[in-house]
Order: C-alpha cells, then sequence, then structure tokens
C-alpha cells in the first residue's frame, strides 16, 4: 500500500485538524470534555483513518477505511454548525472549516470511486 503521507486528501485533513484545535481552543472551560473533545477527536479521525487505511494492505481494506473517514467528516461537518449556532465559533470560521470539510469528502469521494 502507499504512505498516507503523499495523500493529498491526508495533508488537507490533517491541517483542518490543526485549523480545529485552534479554533476550540478558546472554548469555554465547560465544553472541554464535551464539545472541544468531540470536535477534535471526530476532525482527527478523518486523517487518522486514511493513514491506518494505507497501512492495512489491500484494496478493500482501504476503501472501508476511507469510507469511515468519509463518515468521521460529516460528523465534523455536524459538529461545526452545531458550535456555530451555539456561538462558539464566528460565521466566517465555520464556513472556512466547512469549506474544507467539503474539499475533503470530494477528494475521499474520489478515491473510494476509484479503488471500486
Amino acid at each position: 500500500m502507499q504512505n498516507f503521507r503523499s495523500l493529498k486528501v491526508w495533508e488537507k485533513s490533517h491541517q483542518l485538524t490543526l485549523d480545529i484545535y485552534r479554533a476550540t481552543k478558546d472554548f469555554p472551560k465547560s465544553e472541554l470534555y464535551g464539545m472541544v473533545s468531540q470536535l477534535r477527536r471526530a476532525s482527527s479521525s478523518i486523517a487518522s483513518n486514511i493513514a491506518e487505511g494505507c497501512g492495512r494492505g489491500t484494496d478493500p481494506d482501504f476503501k472501508r477505511m476511507l469510507q469511515i473517514a468519509n463518515g468521521s467528516a460529516s460528523e465534523t461537518d455536524y459538529q461545526i454548525i452545531l458550535c456555530r449556532d451555539l456561538g462558539y465559533i464566528e460565521k466566517n470560521m465555520s464556513d472556512a472549516l466547512e469549506a474544507q470539510i467539503l474539499e475533503i469528502k470530494r477528494m475521499l469521494g474520489g478515491l473510494i470511486n476509484k479503488l471500486k
């Protein structure tokens, strides 16, 4: 299988996670074990599942892990909407993060289709 670091979708997923860590650093302390934890875990799961899929050794396994990464991207997308609606992040920040997620989901979809 290939090195996950060579995949653009992994690179973009990693950058999204870094951006989410920065965006959540000033959330209310009461959300440290709630929203902050959930959002950080969901976003890091995208890149983690891509990396794990690359290490699995077969295309069907890789495809399955990409599908799981896509699910994590959808979860992250919802968490961003919720954070915006709760007033934890500004609309311009949520728009930027949602644009990143949309691009990642499109890339994942293309890669999944390529493996069919």
